[in-house]
């Protein structure tokens, strides 16, 4: 029996026999990860609308910030979507547009990081 199995686990496609375990819980991960971020982003927000007030000058990085926790909450939903979905193919199509949102939202925060920090030093 167990040689059976291991003949089985050794004759399978590479890309079918890895599939599953790697991708059972990425939808928790970005789940949990894209709130944090979201949390992030509205913090920075605050913070940054605080400075603008005491500083009397404003600049588009709060503005892109709230976009920014947009595109995390997107992938929120996405995550949520492919956790309570019964469908196998749903659950990877999801899957795959979280993780696609998710990293735009990574690109765009350091974007935007780079943005804030030129901001600040200029004025």
């Amino acid at each position: 029996m167990y040689r059976d199995a291991l003949h089985t686990f050794a004759t399978r496609p590479f890309r079918k026999r890895r599939a599953h375990p790697l991708d059972e819980d990425i939808c928790v991960h970005i789940f949990t990860s894209s709130s944090a971020m979201l949390g992030v982003c509205l913090t920075v927000v605050g913070i940054l609308r605080l400075v603008i007030t005491l500083r009397s000058e404003d600049t588009l990085g709060d503005d892109l910030l709230s976009v920014n926790a947009m595109v995390y909450l997107v992938a929120a939903v996405l995550a949520y979507g492919g956790l309570r979905t019964r469908s196998t193919r749903r659950n990877h199509r999801l899957e795959y547009m979280a993780d696609a949102v998710f990293i735009a939202g990574l690109i765009f925060t350091v974007i935007n990081t780079g943005f804030i920090t030129w901001a600040i030093a200029v004025a």
